[in-house]
């Protein structure tokens, strides 16, 4: 399971002060994976009943890679908020203004009165982070009228926006106090978070998805990981494979040469089983978030602490495709709902099988126009492809891989 880090460019501090992970292929690749599922259980949720736990797998995630740029930053002396809340606004506004622009000049022409009114409230909902309450205030999540919202899944951006107010003032004032920042803040950030989901799901079922406090736990998943893989890694993999090896497990446990290795690939098995377990078992009749968001949780957690030579993220993930669909996975999302949605407002709510595969294939050719004409120049200063942002070539178990910066 251990893995060497990739080898990163550093520009001089007057440039560039916050940290930049390496490019990791299987982590577009799980970005891949989750918003297939979201895409598919939208437009057909009968054939994936539990695609919605997408976006839980996207939490962990970004949940991950924040922290990894936070804590690292802090580590070198070099954290700057500006920069930090810069590189949030170049990832997440362009595409954003975009698809809210677009929804607007076609509801202005399609939508009756009292429909424009209501996208207006969610336009600014949404470009403002708070369309996840104005959700939770009107409706459920599953409910009937919510397929007719064009922008209801901006629900899942607001909450992420809203943690990354608080998640780095938090953590910059408990590195400068000098406290322990895995137990005081971030494990008990996400203990109070999940029982709060737990205890709340029951009674307040809309409100425990739609709010903050009861979702936050699932980024702060991916917080614990980054901190174990930056402060804790050799101490944390030994603890693991003392485990996962014990004679009471394997009677004849493997060589210790060979353990990383089988480690990484149960790791990635392990992870991959629970979340496709989540997406076919799973459905919008069961309380959640709740005790259920574990599974996609816990299986994203398990991926990326796999590591990019685990087999499944080295096989599966990391291929070209999923990469590629990755890459595009947050238009990809943003495009997919409005077209749905305002498919489903012209037909009275009925939409052929035929549509919804075209309004599908019409979204990724979006989402790959937004991606190349507007996000990679934004982001990375010129339209290109990956492997033409100035990236280093780095070999990785006979495969070519490419370094990147993920600004997120």
């Amino acid at each position: 399971m251990t893995y060497k880090s990739t080898p990163k460019i550093t520009l001089p501090p007057s440039q560039e002060h916050n940290f930049h992970p390496a490019y990791r292929p299987d982590i577009d690749g799980l970005r891949a994976l989750a918003i297939l599922s979201v895409v598919i259980f939208h437009a057909f949720p009968k054939a994936l009943p539990g695609g919605f736990v997408g976006v839980d797998i996207f939490f962990v995630i970004s949940g991950f890679l924040i922290s990894c740029i936070i804590f690292k930053s802090l580590l070198r002396g070099d954290f700057s908020f500006t920069e930090f809340y810069a590189h949030r606004i170049k990832r997440i506004f362009p595409a954003l203004i975009l698809v809210l622009a677009a929804c607007y000049a076609f509801g202005w022409i399609a939508l009756l009165p009292e429909e424009f009114k209501q996208l207006g409230k969610h336009m600014a909902a949404g470009a403002g982070f708070v369309q996840n309450i104005i959700l939770w205030q009107e409706s459920g999540y599953f409910d009937i009228a919510s397929r007719l919202k064009p922008l209801l899944h901006l629900w899942s951006l607001s909450i992420e926006e809203q943690f990354y107010l608080i998640y780095p003032l938090l953590i910059w004032g408990a590195w400068r106090l000098r406290l322990n920042i895995l137990i005081m803040v971030i494990c008990t950030l996400l203990l109070i978070s999940f029982g709060l989901n737990i205890s709340t799901i029951g009674k307040h079922a809309v409100e425990t998805f739609f709010v903050p406090q009861t979702r936050f736990w699932e980024l702060l998943a991916g917080s614990v990981l980054a901190y174990m893989q930056i402060f804790k890694l050799p101490r944390f993999t030994e603890w693991l494979k003392r485990y996962m090896f014990h004679p009471m497990i394997f009677q004849q446990p493997p060589p210790v040469e060979r353990r990383n290795a089988i480690l990484s690939n149960l790791l990635s098995f392990g992870g991959l089983l629970l979340i496709l377990a989540a997406i076919f078992g799973l459905s919008k009749g069961k309380l959640f978030p709740g005790w259920w968001a574990l599974a996609p949780v816990l299986g994203a957690f398990l991926l990326i602490l796999a590591g990019p030579t685990g087999w499944v993220n080295l096989n599966i993930l990391a291929n070209r495709l999923m990469v590629f669909v990755g890459l595009i996975s947050y238009p990809l999302y943003l495009w997919h709902w409005p077209l749905l949605s305002f498919a489903r407002i012209m037909e009275s709510g009925k939409t052929s099988a035929i549509m919804r595969i075209s309004i599908i294939a019409l979204s990724f050719l979006l989402a790959w126009l937004t991606y190349r004409l507007i996000e990679k120049p934004v982001r990375f200063g010129r339209p290109s492809w990956p492997q033409d942002s100035g990236a280093v070539p780095v070999n990785r178990s006979g495969r070519v891989y490419r370094i990147l910066y993920l600004q997120e």
